[in-house]
């Protein structure tokens, strides 16, 4: 996965059960390097097909959440963060590391923990090693008008509708040549 981000890519992850709400907590995402901001474009314009303003939510280990965003508290006992619920101003000094999720000098940022998915969390904590930057885009797994994908059929159409680069379909992976 961290290999497909760092080269640029955009790719979907859909594991396990599926989450039941409004948001992509990691079993069902779109993610992408934060860093640059032309990605929010790409992910709007190539792959959800919705207006060019429209924001990202940044995910990143919940033990370096206070790095990048203000007035956080106690961001372990605060379960919106998890949830992505609370939007965060981020911190000045960090704007230019994840321009692709920071709108307005905010996020909506969610929080991950290795005991919550280990998975999405080692995906997050390997793009922080290799970059320096312990935060990715993340955007529900589905298209404009079309619910968050729920099964791997639907997930298998949602990758060939979209410019979507890798899919991670549990043990699989499928690339787009």
């Amino acid at each position: 996965m961290v290999e497909d981000m760092l080269a640029s890519k955009v790719i979907a992850l859909s594991q396990g059960r599926f989450e039941w709400g409004p948001r992509a907590l990691g079993n069902r995402s779109i993610m992408a390097d934060p860093r640059r901001a032309e990605m929010k474009s790409v992910v709007n314009e190539r792959i959800k097909f919705r207006e060019p303003f429209r924001p990202f939510a940044p995910v990143v280990l919940e033990e370096k959440a206070a790095d990048f965003w203000e007035d956080l508290g106690d961001v372990g006992s605060t379960y919106p963060y998890r949830y992505m619920l609370s939007v965060c101003r981020t911190r000045p000094e960090m704007e230019d590391k994840i321009q692709a999720v920071s709108h307005l000098g905010s996020g909506r940022i969610q929080t991950v923990r290795r005991e919550w998915n280990p998975l999405y969390y080692r995906a997050v904590e390997l793009f922080g090693e290799a970059t320096g930057v312990p935060v990715v885009l993340n955007t529900s797994f589905n298209l404009r008008g079309e619910p968050i994908v729920t099964t791997p059929a639907n997930a298998l159409n949602t990758f060939t509708k979209s410019d979507i680069d890798t899919l991670y379909l549990n043990n699989f992976v499928v690339r787009k040549k």
